[in-house]
């Protein structure tokens, strides 16, 4: 008999400590590929102070188009549009304003009920993979609100929020093309970027690519950046006297004429310090790098494996 009541007791306290997870409002598909349809549903899962929801207000972050609300009997839906910061290509136009909030309100959600709210949407190319995009919902009810908009911070937890906003993962998609990616400034031209992943806790990682300049003057690679490192070093690997020793190149690295220099383990990188999360297989990164002559050059760095590079020497820091 007490071991009867010691596991009911148990699975009511697990029941209780869900309880609030569940009533968080959270999006039923909440994992999207990059240019592809979404069309997800925001669950309310109670009201406020025992009173019933009455209104639902959910903002669209910049990224998120062509956004249709489903409509929703007992309820009137208004939308608010506006121009998008760049131009999208959607599924058959290049669109550049669209939805930006949507509010559900008329209706009444009792305490004791859970109901959805739907709406249609295209995911852009605006969001790396390994991401996750976050959509404030404001939530009325007869009797006080709950704001679900607390974002977490770069490697944080968003369990442990308090009201946390719902979240769209950005993950790559089952027949994403496997072709490297090229970016392209005038004469320059930055060929597959990418990071090595990092074990959980490491501070640095480092960076590659191969580098063509198809012009009659040289330029140099000065400095480099991702969003999430807080900073960045152009380093040299080389044997000397025996040994496999490591310096920074303050001046950059020299990018010669009617050339190439490739970044690559063992040899020229860019060490990425003080990172604000682990680099994760399969995620991609923005960064920048910036040459001497060309300027600033967006691109993305594709995460691969901890192996990926592994004959070569590893970095001490």
């Amino acid at each position: 008999m007490k071991t009867l009541l010691t596991v009911g007791a148990a699975l009511v306290a697990a029941s209780l400590c869900a309880i609030p997870a569940r009533a968080h409002a959270v999006f039923d598909k909440s994992e999207a590929s990059p240019n592809s349809s979404w069309r997800p549903a925001i669950r309310i899962g109670h009201g406020c102070e025992g009173t019933a929801t009455i209104r639902v207000r959910i903002t669209i972050p910049e990224g998120v188009i062509g956004v249709k609300p489903m409509p929703k009997p007992g309820w009137t839906i208004v939308t608010t549009k506006g121009d998008y910061a760049r131009e999208y290509k959607a599924l058959h136009s290049v669109v550049k304003s669209g939805v930006k909030e949507i509010v559900w309100s008329g209706g009444s959600l009792p305490e004791d009920f859970y109901d959805e709210f739907v709406f249609s949407a295209q995911v852009s190319d605006a969001f790396p993979v390994g991401t996750t995009v976050y959509f404030p919902v404001l939530q009325e009810c007869e009797k006080g609100a709950h704001d679900w908009a607390e974002i977490p911070a770069a490697g944080a937890d968003a369990r442990k929020l308090k009201s946390p906003a719902p979240g769209l993962r950005i993950v790559a998609a089952a027949n994403a093309p496997t072709q490297p990616a090229v970016f392209q400034m005038g004469p320059l031209k930055v060929e597959a970027p990418w990071i090595r992943a990092t074990p959980g806790g490491a501070t640095v990682a480092g960076g590659f690519a191969r580098i063509v300049n198809a012009g009659a003057a040289a330029d140099r690679l000065v400095s480099a950046a991702i969003d999430l490192a807080g900073r960045a070093e152009i380093h040299e690997t080389a044997m000397q006297e025996g040994v496999m020793r490591m310096r920074a190149l303050p001046q950059g690295l020299d990018v010669p004429s009617d050339g190439a220099v490739e970044l690559k383990p063992g040899s020229f990188h860019i060490m990425f310090l003080d990172l604000k999360a682990p680099m994760v297989e399969g995620q991609t990164v923005k960064g920048t790098l910036v040459f001497e002559k060309a300027g600033a050059l967006p691109v993305v760095f594709r995460v691969n494996g901890l192996g990926a590079g592994a004959s070569a020497p590893q970095h001490q820091h």
